[in-house]
Order: structure tokens, then C-alpha cells, then sequence
């Protein structure tokens, strides 16, 4: 592996645990609620595959937030084998919360690079993305 993306991954890793961990959450916990409230309801399914988690740990997840009052989950009507999650009022504030928290966090993370550096960085990451997508398209 390239040093440049054993730094990179490395770095991504070290960026959701840290945040987690300054938040007192797991990292899964976060995303689930950040998910929601981003993309509305969302299925068991699709939460497992942007999660990269199994199936358990998902319903485990959403069980944990319903008790807690964040999450409410419901049978899908279009396929009464699939489970639907979607935030409640006071999931909406715990992760639009964790929305600004997560913006606070990454401005202190950055205060010592410039503008400048920021945006190096910014268009070696855009022109991997397009190199992802002209190999994908290939």
C-alpha cells in the first residue's frame, strides 16, 4: 500500500474514533443518528450496508436508541419483512447536536493549517475521487 493511503485510512479511523470518543458514543452510535437525520427514514438494510456493520448489530443499535426515545421503528409497508428506522423529535436535536459539535470539532482540528494547505489537500482528494469514477466507468 501506497504511504499516501496507509495515512489517509489511517487518519479517517483515527478522526471517528477520536470524535466518538469526544462525544462519549460509539462510533456506529453517531453515524446511525447522523444517517437518520440526514436521509429521514431509513431501512435495517440500508443502515447495515453504509455502516458496514451485520444485520444484529443494527437492530441491536436501533433498539438502544428506541429505548432510549431517539429512534422509532416501524414495519415497511411495501415489504412487511424490512424494518424502517427514522429519528424521533429528540433524536433530531441529539443529532443535529452531534452536527455541531462535529463542525466545532473539525474547525479545531484545522486551526493550524492554512487556507492554503487545506486546499492542496482538497484537490488531491477531488482528483482521486475522479480516478475512482473513470475506473468504475471503465
Amino acid at each position: 500500500m501506497l504511504p499516501f493511503f496507509r495515512e489517509f485510512g489511517g487518519v479517517c479511523a483515527d478522526l471517528r474514533q477520536a470524535f466518538a470518543r469526544h462525544v462519549g458514543m460509539s462510533p456506529h452510535r453517531v453515524q446511525v443518528l447522523v444517517r437518520l437525520r440526514r436521509n429521514g427514514e431509513t431501512s435495517h438494510s440500508d443502515l447495515r450496508q453504509a455502516l458496514g456493520i451485520d444485520g444484529a448489530s443494527v437492530t441491536r443499535l436501533i433498539k438502544e436508541f428506541e429505548a432510549e426515545g431517539i429512534v422509532r421503528r416501524r414495519l415497511d409497508p411495501a415489504d412487511t419483512r424490512c424494518t424502517l428506522a427514522a429519528s424521533t423529535p429528540a433524536g433530531e436535536r441529539v443529532a443535529a447536536d452531534l452536527e455541531r459539535s462535529h463542525q466545532a470539532y473539525q474547525e479545531r482540528l484545522l486551526a493550524d493549517a492554512t487556507a492554503q494547505q487545506q486546499e492542496i489537500v482538497l484537490d488531491v482528494l477531488r482528483r482521486i475521487r475522479a480516478n475512482v469514477t473513470a475506473q468504475e466507468s471503465r
